[in-house]
């Protein structure tokens, strides 16, 4: 059975970067597409991005040009990369595979 764990959340300051990391135990090879989203403390979960098995991916606008997602089958691992943060992108984010949900990383953005 597949199991998510996501890593590598922490504080950082505005204008900072972080690389999330989504590892994925189970196979990952019968994963079609894999998706980031995030909770903010009183908001509902949203949508980050998400990247196919053949890397089609999208992002949603407000982290276009600042996240970059991506697969690492041999590892089973997927990533998202966070730069330019801002503290809007403060939220818990969760990797999935549209049925199972890791646990969550906390990612702070403050001065």
């Amino acid at each position: 059975q597949v199991q998510l764990a996501e890593s590598g959340g922490g504080l950082v300051q505005p204008g900072g970067s972080l690389r999330l990391s989504c590892a994925v135990s189970g196979g990952i090879e019968n994963i079609i597409i894999m998706s980031w989203y995030r909770q903010a403390p009183g908001k509902q979960r949203e949508w980050v991005a998400h990247i196919g098995d053949e890397g089609e991916i999208d992002y949603r606008s407000s982290v276009k040009g600042r996240f970059t997602i991506s697969r690492d089958d041999a590892t089973e691992t997927v990533y998202l990369q966070m730069n330019s943060l801002k503290p809007e992108d403060t939220a818990i984010y969760y990797c999935t595979d549209g049925l199972l949900w890791g646990h969550g990383t906390q990612v702070t953005v403050s001065s």
